[in-house]
């Protein structure tokens, strides 16, 4: 498949440069290194938000307690109410 890619002159240099001293046609280096990144598997530094996974585990038994107080409370509504 054909494409356009856009990307900053110093990084084109670079890949042009690195390709070239692989013998490799820049359009082989790019493909690998879209492979490469696709096959590693990601990392928590790429993915920020992974760091402060589990941070709030300690809020479940009180998530909880709310959900059941909620559900009493609902349970009181007469269903004449809702009209």
């Amino acid at each position: 498949m054909k494409t356009t890619l856009e990307m900053p002159d110093p990084i084109f240099r670079r890949a042009k440069a690195r390709a070239a001293e692989s013998g490799i046609p820049l359009r082989q280096f790019v493909t690998q290194a879209v492979q490469e990144k696709l096959d590693r598997a990601p990392t928590a530094e790429e993915k920020p938000w992974m760091k402060h996974a589990g941070k709030l585990k300690h809020l479940k038994a009180e998530n909880a307690r709310v959900l059941k107080v909620i559900e009493a409370e609902f349970e009181t509504i007469d269903h004449e109410d809702w009209k």
